[in-house]
């Protein structure tokens, strides 16, 4: 099963991906889809406001924060899952998402720090569903005195797309076990 939609003006089939029993996601990965990327990044620029750098966690959101930054002009840094041996002073926030299994750790090290300290960040991510990635991603730019200038996503999925605090390009819905939107 899959669903099929328009997104920055290209058609995608998306696979239905089984979360419970009674409830699926449809699978929307940008990897190895450079259009899609291009596309998105374009429309989503056109609708942020002025910001000095994007801020992305790793790793679905990075083509589209490498992208968006290529398009702009402007920086990207990447939340890493978890610390690495170069990363000094490192700064963590945890995170729970739908589409993993367990709760993630997001790491900023002094240089990516450094880099958002007093700078407005634009917040950047593929898809928004509990909006917990975002929340988190949020928190390490309050944590390191930056302010976030906006929240950003390709596909608002579920309630998400009721928010008044995202912007996004399309609405993905939740979807029944027989594949019909919820």
């Amino acid at each position: 099963m899959d669903y099929k939609m328009t997104i920055a003006g290209l058609e995608r089939h998306l696979p239905l991906c089984k979360i419970t029993d009674d409830l699926y996601i449809a699978g929307f990965i940008m990897f190895n889809d450079v259009e899609i990327t291009e596309a998105c990044a374009r429309d989503l620029l056109k609708l942020a406001p002025e910001f000095d750098v994007i801020l992305t966690a790793e790793c679905k959101g990075i083509p589209l924060a490498y992208e968006m930054s290529r398009q702009s002009g402007k920086p990207y840094i990447v939340a890493r899952k978890g610390p690495k041996l170069y990363m000094q002073d490192i700064v963590t926030v945890t995170v729970k998402s739908i589409t993993t299994s367990h709760v993630q750790s997001l790491c900023l090290g002094k240089d990516e720090c450094d880099q958002l300290r007093e700078k407005k960040v634009l917040v950047v991510d593929d898809v928004i569903s509990t909006g917990e990635s975002l929340a988190a991603l949020e928190q390490l730019v309050e944590t390191v005195n930056g302010t976030t200038a906006a929240k950003c996503a390709v596909l608002a999925e579920g309630e998400a797309a009721d928010r008044e605090d995202i912007i996004f390009l399309e609405y993905l819905p939740l979807f029944n076990a027989d594949g019909t939107p919820q």
